[in-house]
């Protein structure tokens, strides 16, 4: 069993004993805790929270829990029930709401499940409040309401058609060159909310042909729901064989986009937002933001058209924050994560997709010819797990000294770069792991830079 208690949510497994994994017991103490917060920081003794989840099967108990626990404490709950995690940061403005919070453990798999805190502009809350809600819920610093006091239950079930009505009014949304391209589209959402929100939206962007895998909301993930190639040979080969001009995937929360090109072949996680960028950089220009782990690709697009590209921490708060900073007109991470603030500050498929067939209608390019047009860079994904106490910014430290006479950047870690190449090297905050992103022209490349470093880091443990 495992619980994962950080600054972004609280994610767990399923069962066990309190404390272990996601239990009842700590479902409603983080939930008791965020609301605390909520009412002290917003100075109000029922604040209004919308709450939605994704389909796993734990979903309908955790969001019962949920609900119940913020009643309790005298919140006024909106339960806009199966959703997606924009479609929730997006209702919080739409509703009024002084907070959310959307129940989904993203990529893990179908036994975890997470508590995602959003604050009042719909965006996920930043790491000083994160450790004052932990703070609260460790010290049991929070208060039930009394009877006269408890809060309001409601259900709205309009959240998504207003998503996707927001999305349709954008300028940059081009729906009559989508209906005209006539797009034959297939669609894998593993089984979750992705199976209602992408047929819905294509349907409202004119796309008439949809061939739906694994859309059934039922929770029962049809493979390991992380939208990567390896997992995704089954809409790889449907697209081919069924003569599709693009294939779809989502993870369980729709808030990461991964394209096939209409060959089978992968169009690339981290050239979603690359298309999108580029396709946005051609209409308005403005400047943009990836994080440190993310393709070089979208900086070189980006200064090509004469503006700035600007590389934040990992993690959408730290991007959505360089965003604003820079205003920044598209931004995203490099695992399909589009933000496009015109709508909304949030990683968004939805929006994503729309953008996305927008450029290929206009272009009049196939998903393969638009792909080519891109500077062509691998990432290689690595990690290095250690022993238990390893002084792991002991190592980051050594290794820059190793590098200290090439450029490098410590605001997430440590990331080298060799000019055309790059290697990002970053500690996690609850394991004793390394992990090694290295980036170049082609995958033996990568490859080798990565198992460079990872080499440089055993001899620094074996010397320590």
């Amino acid at each position: 069993m495992t619980l994962i208690r950080s600054i972004s949510g609280i994610r767990g497994t399923i069962g066990g004993k309190p404390g272990e994994g996601l239990s009842p017991i700590d479902t409603v103490k983080y939930t008791a805790a965020f609301c605390s917060f909520i009412q002290e920081s917003r100075q109000k003794a029922n604040p209004r929270f919308v709450v939605g989840r994704d389909a796993r099967l734990s979903g309908r108990i955790i969001n019962n829990l949920v609900c119940a626990t913020l009643q309790a404490m005298g919140a006024d709950v909106t339960d806009i029930g199966l959703t997606t995690t924009p479609t929730a940061e997006m209702a919080v403005t739409a509703l009024s709401s002084d907070a959310g919070i959307i129940l989904t453990a993203s990529h893990n798999p179908e036994n975890w499940n997470a508590l995602k805190l959003l604050n009042h502009k719909g965006e996920f809350i930043s790491a000083a409040e994160g450790a004052r809600v932990l703070e609260k819920a460790e010290k049991e610093d929070y208060r039930f309401a009394e009877v006269m006091h408890l809060g309001k239950y409601s259900v709205n079930d309009q959240m998504l058609d207003y998503h996707i009505a927001r999305i349709l009014e954008l300028p940059l949304v081009n729906s009559e060159a989508i209906r005209r391209a006539g797009f034959r589209v297939a669609v894998d959402a593993v089984n979750s909310t992705g199976g209602i929100a992408i047929p819905a939206l294509l349907k409202a962007l004119g796309v008439e042909e949809v061939i739906c895998i694994n859309c059934e909301p039922d929770g029962l993930f049809a493979h390991n729901p992380e939208p990567l190639p390896k997992h995704l040979t089954v809409i790889s080969e449907t697209v081919r064989n069924q003569k599709a001009d693009l294939g779809i995937v989502v993870d369980p929360d729709v808030d990461r986009l991964a394209l096939i090109c209409e060959d089978g072949g992968m169009f690339g996680e981290e050239y979603t937002l690359v298309a999108v960028a580029d396709y946005i950089l051609q209409n308005t220009g403005g400047n943009t933001v990836s994080n440190l782990s993310s393709t070089q690709a979208l900086k070189i697009i980006t200064q090509k058209a004469g503006f700035e590209y600007h590389a934040a921490a990992v993690g959408e708060v730290n991007v959505v924050e360089m965003m604003k900073q820079n205003e920044a007109v598209i931004g995203g991470e490099g695992n399909g994560g589009v933000i496009y603030p015109a709508l909304h500050y949030g990683r968004d498929a939805l929006v994503g997709v729309a953008l996305f067939l927008s450029h290929l209608a206009e272009k009049g390019l196939t998903a393969s010819e638009l792909r080519a047009t891109y500077p062509d860079f691998t990432i290689s994904k690595n990690k290095i797990e250690l022993d238990p106490g390893t002084n792991t910014e002991k190592i980051l430290n050594a290794i820059h000294q190793q590098h200290q006479h090439l450029p490098c950047h410590t605001t997430d870690g440590l990331k080298i770069d060799f000019g055309a190449e790059w290697v990002h090297l970053r500690q996690s905050n609850t394991e004793p792991i390394i992990r090694i992103y290295a980036e170049a022209k082609s995958p033996e490349r990568a490859d080798e830079m990565a198992v460079a470093i990872m080499e440089a880091i055993k001899k620094v443990v074996a010397g320590q």
